[in-house]
């Protein structure tokens, strides 16, 4: 991939619940500079980061329910509108996990689908399953559920349950979701041969807050 081609795979990340609107600067400006696909902040920054970024190439994620999945339905559905309404294109939604676990297939489905309405035309939704917590056939059911609610991306992790994508995890939601739905890998994606391997499991989008030295050949030290 060209260098654009990986900036293009990127969401530029950054969602420590301590980040400053000088580190949410900074971020929007590194976008700018090397044209990621998007950033990737918390809720409250959203209204910031869209004004910021008008005009460029730039598009605007946010977390919705994040990052336990734990809020109901109608609190992620009204998350999302807000976010929306501040400008964000992009929602990654984390699922609930605990139902998933618990077997309530229909309550997880239901969750994402109403997540999936509330942004309607206005953005793509990416279901964040939580890998790391789960076994293969609940990643199986996870990405089959995200399907069936009519969702755009599957995504491996929010990067704060204790670990984060890996290249099994990534080839097994590929070939769950099909050509239907896309991958987003994340958490602890923090060099370009990492980024690289992830791209050949079958992601097409990578999270990660390492974006800047993934394009120079570097090696984060960051945890997500």
């Amino acid at each position: 991939m060209s260098k654009i081609g990986i900036a293009k795979a990127i969401d530029h990340t950054l969602l420590k619940p301590d980040a400053t609107k000088e580190q949410v600067t900074k971020i929007l400006n590194e976008a700018k500079q090397y044209h990621f696909a998007s950033v990737c902040i918390n809720p409250q920054w959203v209204k910031y980061a869209s004004e910021a970024l008008m005009n460029t190439d730039v598009k605007v994620c946010t977390v919705i329910g994040f990052p336990l999945g734990a809020t109901t339905s109608k609190i992620k559905a009204l998350e999302t509108r807000d976010a929306i309404d501040n400008g964000a294109t992009e929602i990654d939604m984390v699922i609930a996990i605990g139902r998933l676990k618990s077997g309530d297939d229909d309550y997880v489905q239901e969750d994402i689908k109403q997540v999936v309405d509330a942004a309607g035309d206005d953005a793509i939704v990416k279901v964040i399953i939580e890998t790391t917590l789960l076994t293969e056939e609940e990643k199986i059911r996870a990405c089959q559920l995200a399907k069936k609610a009519g969702a755009d991306f599957v995504k491996t992790s929010t990067g704060f349950a204790g670990g984060g994508a890996t290249v099994e995890d990534v080839k097994l939601m590929a070939k769950t979701v099909g050509d239907e739905m896309q991958v987003k890998a994340s958490g602890g994606v923090k060099d370009l041969e990492t980024m690289r391997k992830m791209i050949e499991a079958g992601a097409t989008r990578i999270g990660a807050s390492a974006g800047v030295m993934i394009l120079n050949g570097m090696k984060s030290d960051n945890d997500y």
